[in-house]
């Protein structure tokens, strides 16, 4: 079940917090913290991390295109057709993108490591290279 939670929540959240390490394209680090049932790209955006996310999370957009390690993919469940479908429609997506709207943040999540891709970076946040 996704929970929506501000900032206040978290900070007051009795039980322990999950980690997300997000990674941008300029090597900025983040590691910002989540209750379970949390989604990823909410989470991103809520800590003021430069990501588009443009449709909110519906799964229409493709711009909170990530990219996770080999290692955390056996952890996440499959993709959905309609996340297959818009993954299909980003030029350089390969089997470790996945879009942050779809990912929700469980105990087995816990540490997950991710990297913002350039195309759903807000502009002034890219750095080509």
């Amino acid at each position: 079940m996704q929970q929506r939670c501000s900032k206040l929540e978290i900070a007051d959240a009795e039980e322990p917090l999950l980690s997300l390490n997000v990674t941008l394209r300029d090597g900025g680090r983040f590691q910002p913290q989540a209750m379970p049932g949390f989604r990823v790209m909410e989470l991103i955006r809520m800590y003021g991390l430069p990501i588009k996310a443009e449709c909110g999370g519906v799964c229409v957009c493709a711009t909170c295109h990530v990219r996770i390690p080999e290692h955390w993919l056996s952890l996440l469940p499959p993709p959905s057709d309609e996340e297959m479908a818009k993954l299909d429609e980003i030029p350089d997506a390969d089997e470790t993108s996945r879009l942050a709207c779809q990912l929700i943040m469980t105990d087995e999540l816990d540490g997950l490591e991710i990297e913002v891709q350039p195309d759903s970076l807000v502009p002034q946040h890219w750095v080509a290279g």
